[in-house]
């Protein structure tokens, strides 16, 4: 081979599309010894039994990842979802896997980094979730910056976030509203037979405002067209999954008769289904638990705002190592609902706080967490 073949060779090398060129996750020669990586499965007690649709308990299970690198520990946090066919220990599983290639890898890297995670882990979107928090805690740390500052956002540009009521009888959810005195706003859990009678019972003891989340609860488009025009009456803002995920033809039938806004959740769970639904819907819950943490996020609120529709960040029964992460990237989105960590009697941390229903960040680095 000539000199001139050479450098020809390695012209069209430098002049390759970046993807093209792209190597496995980085291991840094710098690093003298692997960092350590820890997952545990942390059981969370409810305040009240929480029953929706889907399900009922008095506790949850999340999966939880530490890791320790140069003196800095990162948390993160996901709380697997049973309709997707995950469990905390399935994600204990799916986090042992991986954890020689989070032991050796340049956490500073964390893009390509993640895209091998990917690879390697087919689903287990909790145990996703909770890898990119702990990746995103430590790496603020190692910076000096809170996640926020990280997405270049304003702290006091956070949203309020409802406080969500659960089915359960009358009574009850007359107490639970009573406990939620402090929210401005208010999420109650519909989709049973028991739907007016639950609003019914909100509307006996406040005139605030409130979204609706039905959980996929109605199962035909125009029992759900019945349900949304007696719920515009009910002072209602908004309705989450009011179909189905699966029924996205006659999600964009519902959609043109709505006298409400329509977001999509459960047919909403990744960056590739925003193109694929955003004529069945005006807004999309985004959900860390289910997108694979809070890099995932921030691509989905991107892609939801390029086409047009709004955004709405959720979360699953969680503790503040999760709800923080997805707080912090609460001053790009319309509306939370991130209370996650109000619903339970036993949170190991503390990060964000709440005031009269506003997000409040805290300025410490990374995720912001401290042991309680």
């Amino acid at each position: 081979m000539n000199r001139r073949t050479v450098l020809g060779l390695v012209g069209s090398a430098l002049t390759m599309p970046a993807w093209l060129r792209a190597s496995p996750p980085p291991v840094s020669p710098l690093l003298p010894a692997p960092a350590v990586i820890e997952g545990r499965v942390v059981r969370l007690q409810l305040r009240h039994t929480w029953t929706t649709v889907m399900s009922s308990s008095s506790f949850r299970d999340v999966v939880q990842v530490r890791i320790e690198r140069d003196g800095v520990t990162g948390i993160g946090e996901g709380a697997p979802i049973a309709r997707y066919h995950e469990t905390a220990l399935s994600a204990l599983k799916a986090i042992e896997s991986v954890r020689g290639l989070l032991a050796r890898a340049d956490l500073t890297r964390f893009v390509p980094l993640l895209a091998e995670i990917w690879k390697r882990l087919p689903g287990e979107w909790a145990a996703k979730a909770a890898i990119s928090g702990a990746i995103a805690d430590w790496m603020g740390q190692r910076l000096g910056v809170p996640m926020y500052r990280y997405f270049g956002l304003d702290p006091n540009a956070t949203p309020v976030t409802t406080m969500s009521i659960g089915i359960d009888t009358p009574e009850m959810t007359k107490q639970k509203v009573a406990e939620a005195a402090d929210f401005p706003v208010l999420k109650v859990k519909v989709g049973l037979d028991s739907d007016e009678a639950t609003i019914a019972a909100v509307r006996q003891v406040t005139s605030k405002p409130l979204r609706v989340d039905a959980n996929e609860g109605w199962k035909s488009k125009e029992v759900a067209l019945r349900k949304l025009e007696w719920l515009a009456k009910q002072g209602v803002e908004l309705v989450e999954q009011p179909l189905p995920a699966e029924q996205l033809a006659e999600a964009k039938w519902l959609k043109a008769r709505s006298p409400l806004p329509i977001f999509a959740d459960e047919s909403c769970l990744r960056p590739i289904d925003i193109p694929r639904i955003a004529e069945t819907c005006h807004g999309v819950n985004i959900k860390l638990d289910k997108c694979g943490g809070i890099f995932e996020a921030h691509k989905m609120i991107a892609i939801a705002r390029a086409h047009g529709l709004k955004v709405m960040l959720g979360c699953m029964i969680s503790s503040s190592v999760s709800i923080a992460a997805a707080a912090h990237l609460s001053p790009l989105v319309d509306y939370a609902d991130l209370d996650g960590f109000l619903l339970i009697a036993n949170d190991p941390m503390a990060s964000i706080s709440v005031q009269r229903g506003k997000i409040m960040l805290t300025s410490r680095p990374g995720l912001g967490l401290v042991s309680l």
